[in-house]
């Protein structure tokens, strides 16, 4: 999966997809081909942050 370059763009897009097709962040990360390291750290520079009870990055 090509995911968007630009932070606020990722934002929306991941947790789009945390909501309705992925149980968790690692779930979601594995089947995309993904790096989980690469991903939160991208949503951290615009101070987004995982939270595994929510599914989401808020």
């Amino acid at each position: 999966m090509e995911l968007p370059k630009d932070p606020v763009m990722l934002l929306s897009v991941v947790n789009m997809y945390l909501r309705d097709r992925y149980p968790s962040l690692e779930e979601f990360c594995q089947s995309n081909g993904v790096s989980q390291k690469d991903l939160i750290l991208s949503l951290a520079s615009i101070d987004y942050h995982y939270d595994p009870e929510k599914n989401r990055f808020l």
